[in-house]
């Protein structure tokens, strides 16, 4: 589905790279291939092994990162972000990586994810003296380091890593080394590879490829990996550490070409069709899915269920960013630039349309109504995740829970506001087992919180509150 306007954004993406001369371009590139995790900013740091640069704005990669802006950060080493806004998270001051100097050196840090006691530690470090010069609480981590009273750098920051809550991939690179760290529920995403004698980071596999280094592995959840020019070593700084990846980066944010855990996103996709094929037969003319997280699924139930798979939706490629905008009739009107109908396609057709996921209902609504604008007699929206009902607190932008369409209507309730003849979403059970994450328990090793309302960590007022108020 189109995350841009059914509110259902990925925070942010990050990327690193450490022992390589062209660290500033490689970045750029990795940069580049995530830039479908964040659209609103980008930023790097660079460090020669004596000082930290930075470069960063509001934008897209290719508008931040300018060839006459990119000529002077040099260096054998960098960490990059991309990100969109939250609530309250706008503005330059909050594109990251965090750049912070002081007498006894420079750190920087670039974070995905979202510490769920951000709100508590702040007024605790402002009661001792802390001032924070932005709304993101990534800055938390950066006092947390400062305050610290070990001497080691990796001390500080593991001692500062179990203050925290929530859900983060951190990136923290000083003058002379590069330091990862991972939630001990490894919620969110990230890989390590080799670049010949560097090492390199980074949200998705995809940017692995992009830039030519080969997979290792995956950080471990409660892991702290140290880079430096001496080579890698890994220490836990937690043990206490129970795995619950982000089921959606499977569904909808990771690009098809990665791999999470070892399972290719566009197999699982596939996979996901399929099961729904078999939890929801339908008879029917055509398959067609929602550009572009949804066609690996629609191909997949039309494989399973022996309907033919048609390009039903076409997705305009040359809209630009002007429609990431809050009001409603500008999101309903950004689904008519996004998306086309095929009339040669769906015309007299009883069309399934394959859908990702379900939020607040109205751009379903918009393309049902185009199916059928279009000619197509019948339109069966087949959904290839459970219905989200809850909140996420660890990093993706949904709507208020009372936006969630889920949260407060039956299925058959949804399916008569989205104008569709029927509507099947895919069970827990069979996202979970389609998937095919080889972990053990129920879950596999998968946060499924949004669906079920179980959260792997505790979940504060304060949280609750500012989502309330998003």
């Amino acid at each position: 589905m189109l995350a841009e306007i059914k509110g259902l954004n990925e925070e942010c993406g990050v990327f690193g790279i450490w022992g390589h001369p062209n660290a500033a371009e490689i970045t750029y590139y990795g940069l580049h291939s995530l830039q479908h995790r964040g659209q609103e900013g980008a930023g790097m740091v660079v460090t020669d092994g004596e000082i930290l640069r930075g470069l960063k704005g509001e934008g897209l990669v290719t508008e931040v990162f300018t060839s006459d802006a990119m000529k002077d950060i040099k260096g054998k080493a960098a960490i990059g972000h991309v990100r969109y806004a939250t609530a309250g998270g706008g503005g330059y001051e909050n594109v990251q990586p965090l750049l912070f100097h002081s007498q006894s050196g420079s750190l920087a840090l670039a974070h995905n994810g979202n510490l769920v006691n951000a709100t508590a530690l702040k007024h605790q470090l402002e009661t001792q003296g802390s001032i924070f010069q932005t709304s993101s609480d990534t800055e938390v981590l950066a006092h947390l380091i400062k305050r610290s009273g070990f001497s080691l750098m990796k001390d500080r920051v593991k001692n500062a890593l179990t203050m925290l809550k929530g859900a983060y991939a951190f990136l923290i690179m000083t003058e002379t080394e590069l330091m990862v760290a991972l939630d001990p529920h490894g919620l969110r995403p990230l890989s390590i590879g080799r670049l010949g004698d560097a090492y390199v980071l980074a949200s998705e596999t995809c940017a692995l490829d992009i830039v030519g280094a080969e997979f290792e592995r995956d950080v471990l959840p409660g892991e702290l990996v140290i880079i430096d020019d001496e080579g890698i070593r890994s220490e836990m700084y937690s043990y206490n550490t129970t795995k619950a990846m982000c089921t959606m980066e499977y569904v909808y944010f990771s690009r098809p070409d990665s791999n999470i855990h070892g399972v290719n996103v566009h197999t699982a996709r596939k996979n996901l069709g399929k099961r729904l094929a078999m939890e929801a037969p339908i008879e029917a003319d055509v398959v067609t899915g929602v550009p572009d997280s949804s066609i690996s699924a629609a191909i997949g139930y039309a494989e399973a269920s022996g309907i033919p798979y048609e390009m039903g939706l076409i997705k305009n490629r040359y809209v630009g960013r002007t429609f990431i905008q809050p009001s409603q009739s500008l999101r309903e009107q950004g689904v008519k630039m996004k998306l086309s109908p095929v009339r040669g396609v769906v015309e007299g057709k009883r069309v399934i349309m394959v859908d990702d996921s379900i939020v607040r209902g109205t751009t379903s609504k918009r393309i049902v109504r185009m199916l059928k604008e279009a000619g197509a007699t019948e339109v069966h929206v087949v959904i290839s995740s459970p219905p989200i009902q809850n909140p996420c607190f660890y990093g993706i932008d949904t709507s208020t829970r009372e936006e969630l369409i889920a949260s407060n209507h039956s299925v058959e309730e949804i399916r008569q506001l989205i104008e569709a003849d029927s509507l099947t979403f895919l069970s827990v059970e069979g996202m979970v087992e389609a998937i095919g994450r080889q972990e053990e328990g129920e879950t596999r090793g998968s946060c499924l919180a949004c669906f079920t309302g179980k959260y792997p960590t505790e979940i504060y007022p304060e949280s609750l509150q500012a989502f309330q108020k998003c």
